[in-house]
């Protein structure tokens, strides 16, 4: 072949490379238009649902308010008018049973006049005894008109257009929820969610994180406050979950709609504290560790279960309760478990004490944190800065190994280089503390 033949075969070669790479990218993008119109396309459907549902609902509601409110009106009319006509039909009972009277009196009177001269007295005189039995100068006493209830309905003609106001402004259709996950951070045994704004024009008071597993509908409350991250903790290693935040506007109740959920998981195994140390009791997750035995001056460390902790995570203590302090107390990380040691201040250790000196492998170092207190979060961060005998291929190669490490506390960090004589890729963590009343959580 020859070599102009042989440059167009490269440069076929070339062209049918890129051509393939320029139809994977678009195949990548296509798919992601397809999401967008599949978002679009669901989220529209569902939004009509739920209008239609509610206003379904508001409609069934206020029917049935209204109907309540014309039942009850109905019963006071109803009411009003029994208690008014029952003296009324009292006093006309009474009326007929006079002009009753009456009648049958002038009856008797019109008769007597007309009998004969020798009944006469007899049927006069006993005219005259039942005239005066029926007191003809008594009568009974009829209310005026004005005294008696004239029934009206009194209805609020500013209620429809008070309603009408209220409804042509109840709800609204939102294109862009004001709120969105913008980071989901794998951590050991749960991943860390932040989010943010995107509508300028909102201010948030409160937000609201929610997840589920993937495989699952139903959502449950992770957080609420005003944070705007949140570490999602207790959730199964290789396993999709779903995540979504809103936020409720400043002076109001009701919340916001929901964001685009997004899917994390993790693949890290949780923290667990290591069982069987004496003078301290783990709680069922082994997450949480308390320094409980009094009795006991010298427990030693309490190690974690396995070397969980890999650089580039971030490690925390969070500390949910403390007892009395001691220079001898730390919080830290080590490459190996020693048991027999009182502390991690000593060799391939680094740690901090509660009273806020940092300690390099047994070292303490001039630069000091805030004291450990109710409620300090402390944090350890590693990363990689090898020296010249570690290679990319073994990092267990004999000679000088150093992390660039950063502990932070209260609104502090000490960062320092830490030399090892050999290389890791995992630590293991750990904590003492000489007196009772310290209880610490590990994520």
């Amino acid at each position: 072949m020859s070599i102009e033949a042989e440059v167009l075969l490269q440069e076929a070669k070339e062209n049918i490379e890129a051509a393939q790479n320029y139809r994977s990218e678009l195949q990548q993008r296509l798919h992601g238009l397809n999401q967008a119109h599949n978002q679009v396309r669901g989220s529209a459907s569902e939004t009509r649902e739920v209008l239609r549902r509610h206003f379904e609902e508001l409609q069934a509601q206020v029917m049935q308010l209204l109907g309540d409110r014309l039942s009850a009106l109905l019963q006071e009319v109803d009411a009003v008018e029994r208690d008014s006509v029952r003296p009324l039909d009292d006093c006309q009972m009474l009326i007929e049973q006079g002009v009753s009277a009456a009648e049958e009196l002038l009856s008797e009177g019109e008769a007597a006049i007309r009998c004969s001269i020798g009944e006469k007295d007899d049927k006069l005189g006993s005219f005259a005894k039942k005239a005066l039995q029926i007191q003809l100068d008594s009568l009974p006493e009829v209310p005026a008109l004005m005294d008696v209830p004239c029934l009206s309905a009194q209805l609020d003609d500013s209620l429809l257009p008070a309603l009408r106001e209220r409804i042509v402004c109840h709800g609204s259709v939102a294109s862009h929820p004001p709120v969105q996950i913008e980071e989901l951070v794998e951590r050991p045994g749960g991943v860390l969610v932040r989010w943010s704004k995107v509508d300028d024009d909102f201010t948030a008071q409160d937000y609201r994180l929610q997840y589920c597993c993937s495989t699952a509908c139903q959502y449950e409350d992770a957080y609420i406050g005003k944070d705007s991250e949140f570490l999602v903790l207790h959730l199964d290693p290789h396993t999709d979950y779903l995540f979504r935040v809103s936020a409720r506007g400043e002076g109001r109740t009701e919340w916001s709609p929901w964001s685009v959920p997004q899917i994390g998981y993790t693949a890290l195994p949780p923290h667990e504290w290591r069982p069987g140390c004496e003078g301290y009791i783990l709680s069922s997750r082994r997450n949480i560790a308390l320094r409980s035995d009094a009795s006991l001056s010298n427990t030693g460390v309490l190690y974690s279960g396995a070397p969980t902790y890999f650089c580039g995570q971030t490690l925390s203590f969070k500390i949910t309760a403390a007892g009395r302090t001691d220079k001898r107390d730390s919080l830290g990380v080590c490459v190996e478990c020693k048991s027999g040691v009182e502390s991690l201040q000593r060799e391939r250790a680094v740690c901090i004490s509660t009273k806020g000196a940092v300690f390099v492998n047994g070292k303490e170092m001039t630069n000091q944190l805030p004291a450990i207190t109710v409620g300090s979060t402390v944090t350890f961060d590693m990363e990689v800065v090898g020296l010249f005998p570690v290679t990319n291929n073994n990092i267990n190669d004999t000679g000088n190994f150093k992390l660039r490490v950063t502990i932070g506390s209260g609104n502090r960090e000490v960062v320092f280089d830490w030399l090892l004589e050999r290389g890791v890729d995992c630590l293991f963590f750990g904590c003492s503390f000489v007196h009772p009343g310290w209880k610490v959580l590990v994520f």
